[in-house]
């Protein structure tokens, strides 16, 4: 700090808070939120973290400065953390078998809300479909009315909690659906996980569509510059502990299944979080660590690269490729891959 000048030394103090910051969020995987609901919340800022640390470090660097060894040590300490956000390179698996090619979607309702001007949003999120044309399709709050929006899939389950629900979930597939099951979460309003067991000649997988509880987060940054602060931290911790409920409760579902399983939706949470190292556990690989590339990002933020979107594949389920779609008929964008099955 001797050989810094003054400006220098105010980027420094902030180099210092914001890397102490990125090493405190390397524990929030086993921190769970109904402990510390509020610390919970940082783990959405850990890709900020990630970015803010590595510009500093190039900083630092450009000048010839021992003050990168700062952001460089908390980096290579939580580097599990860095490939998470950014992945360089997939290594799909290469066999025999036939693939299965699966696309999950939050669908936002088909602008049901007329939250975009473009009156034909339904039709092209069917024509989208229709020309990725994948062996089957999960979609998360998915408009009721539009049931038959995808009828191209001879096999469906479409679910909402309650009866007067205008949205729930709903899995297609192009083959056989031989049990359908919600797994109910107890909170008020249309988050929940359902699964179905599909048959494929004479091997069946159990597929689930997740959906944990929202955190009403708008897609543009302006939005939440204008909100109150405070109030929003307080609804994500809040809303973080509902997720810990609901991932319990999935979980124990999980562990009933007597299949080769997938977890797959709207995690509403990174891959920080307490939320995604408790779905992902010891069982299941993140499809897009083993062959996706860049960012993965799956919400539309606004110059904020935030996946909240997974696959959770089995592990002894061969993943060929997977692939994002940054089109614009939802908040989220369409995830796709294809696994040997």
């Amino acid at each position: 700090m001797r050989n810094l000048g003054l400006l220098d030394k105010i980027i420094f103090v902030l180099n210092s808070l914001l890397a102490f910051a990125l090493a405190i969020s390397y524990l929030l995987p086993y921190v769970p939120p109904k402990t510390f609901p509020l610390l919970s919340v940082l783990s959405l800022g850990v890709p900020l973290l990630i970015i803010l640390n590595l510009l500093f470090l190039l900083f630092w660097a450009i000048r010839f400065k021992r003050q990168l060894l700062l952001s460089l040590i908390v980096l290579l300490i939580g580097y599990n953390h860095v490939l998470s956000l950014f992945h360089f390179s997939g290594k799909p698996e290469k066999t025999e078998l036939e693939s299965l090619s699966v696309m999950s979607y939050n669908v936002r309702m088909f602008n049901s809300y007329k939250w975009t001007k473009d009156k034909n949003i339904p039709g092209k999120i069917a024509d989208f479909v229709t020309e990725k044309d994948p062996d089957i399709i999960l979609t998360q709050e998915h408009f009721i009315g539009d049931g038959k929006i995808f009828s191209d899939f001879p096999y469906n389950f479409i679910f909402s909690k309650d009866k007067n629900s205008e949205f729930g979930s709903a899995i297609y597939s192009k083959y056989p659906i031989i049990k359908k099951h919600s797994v109910g979460f107890p909170e008020d309003g249309n988050n929940n996980a359902i699964f179905v067991d599909v048959v494929k000649d004479s091997d069946t997988l159990r597929i689930f569509n997740v959906h944990f509880q929202s955190l009403n987060i708008k897609p543009e940054i302006k939005d939440l510059q204008e909100g109150d602060s405070k109030k929003l931290i307080g609804r994500i911790g809040y809303g973080f502990k509902l997720q810990q409920n609901q991932a319990e409760m999935l979980m124990k579902e999980v562990e009933r299944s007597p299949y080769k399983t997938l977890i797959i939706g709207d995690f509403n949470n990174t891959a920080f979080s307490y939320i995604y190292k408790l779905v992902k556990g010891t069982r299941f690989n993140d499809a897009f660590l083993e062959a996706g590339t860049g960012f993965g990002k799956s919400f539309n933020l606004s110059y904020f690269p935030l996946r909240i979107d997974f696959f959770m594949i089995d592990k002894s389920i061969g993943i060929e490729s997977f692939k994002v779609f940054p089109v614009n008929y939802s908040d989220h964008f369409p995830l796709l891959i294809r696994i040997k099955w």
